[in-house]
């Protein structure tokens, strides 16, 4: 009979790790001391990593040979990302050989749970038209830093003039969330109505400040950012339908997709932001004081955020406010953390209820 240790092994090296049932995953390690394990289930804390347990038999003290595991309990629709060791010298699981960019020059592992998967819509289908991409660099002209920044257009495969969906971290969102791609499915699939997009690039280092809520990226976008969309790109006159652009993005970019909406609601009425940073430590953004003082603007807003992230307690209190408020908007929770694989699974519920097909 194998043993218990023989029997965790063979199964990871058949299936691949972690382990994965209903709602239980299942790490698996071989070696006399196992990494340091942490991921979206922590917010990433080193200080509080997952613990291992060593698999029972064997000799007393742990061996190169020794076997061990950890297990989580998740939901089963979870997605979840994840690293051995620390971030100086982390280690490969290998296990599983599924590993995507963090967006910090390194890789983490990833997986879903029995009832998660990827979106379909994120993949190429024959037969849908695409729509073409039209890549400028815009001067700043010391809106913001640099002496450029790049924008990219999306014209969707359509003969009718669209609304224009402003995309902070634009290029991240277009690489790491197929973001065009989306978009085509769902507008062959006559799920949205066409759109088109303006796709434009984070700042890099001045990425915090432009996107707090600035009013010199506020500028950019309407003095530079917006004239350019126009003369690519064949949009509805917004003075005929006021409001009916939209302003979308992540983290501290969803936090700016807000303020966005809240001072130039004439423009960009329809705000989608995933995982917004809406307070910074314990202190609530220029946005969110907008939203408690201000007057109520004529927006259409979705949030939704991770239930394995540290942003998740802000953005709740974010929805109870808008909606005390007198706000329209959606809210959703989805099982897994802060990262673009998450955002891109969840984001054509956000487009849908923004962008419904007119009839």
């Amino acid at each position: 009979m194998k043993s218990i240790s023989q029997n965790w092994l063979a199964r990871a090296h058949a299936e691949g790790a972690p382990l994965v049932d209903e709602r239980t995953a299942t790490f698996v390690w071989q070696g006399a001391e196992p990494p340091l394990l942490r991921g979206d289930w922590n917010d990433w804390d080193e200080a509080s990593p997952l613990s291992w347990q060593r698999v029972a038999g064997g000799r007393r003290r742990p061996t190169a040979e020794s076997s061990w595991i950890a297990t989580l309990e998740l939901a089963p629709d979870a997605y979840m990302e994840y690293c051995l060791g620390v971030d100086e010298h982390r280690v490969d699981d290998p296990l599983n050989p599924r590993r995507v960019s963090n967006g910090l020059g390194q890789f983490n592992h990833w997986f879903y749970m029995p009832q998660g998967g990827p979106t379909p819509l994120a993949r190429r289908t024959r037969g849908v038209a695409q729509g073409e991409l039209i890549r400028l660099d815009l001067p700043t002209r010391q809106w913001v830093a640099g002496q450029q920044r790049r924008l990219i257009l999306y014209r969707p495969a359509v003969e009718q003039p669209t609304p224009l969906l402003l995309v902070y971290d634009g290029p991240d969102y277009l690489r790491r969330a197929s973001l065009a791609t989306l978009v085509d499915n769902l507008i062959a699939q006559r799920r949205i109505r066409p759109i088109a997009l303006a796709m434009l690039a984070n700042g890099r280092g001045s990425r915090m400040a432009e996107y707090a809520g600035s009013d010199a990226t506020l500028g950019f976008v309407h003095e530079l950012v917006l004239p350019a969309a126009r003369q690519q790109l064949d949009l509805i006159d917004i003075t005929q339908e006021p409001g009916a652009f939209g302003v979308m993005g992540a983290s501290m970019g969803g936090l700016m997709a807000l303020a966005t909406g809240l001072r130039l609601p004439q423009l960009f009425g329809r705000v989608l932001s995933q995982s917004g940073a809406f307070h910074l430590g314990p202190y609530p953004t220029t946005a969110v004081e907008l939203v408690e003082q201000g007057p109520v603007r004529p927006l259409r807003i979705w949030l939704d955020v991770g239930r394995y992230e540290e942003l998740l307690a802000s953005n709740r209190d974010t929805h109870a406010l808008l909606q005390a408020r007198g706000y329209e908007v959606s809210y959703r929770e989805f099982s897994a953390g802060h990262n673009y694989t998450a955002w891109r699974d969840d984001l054509w519920r956000g487009l849908e209820a923004l962008f419904p097909p007119v009839n």
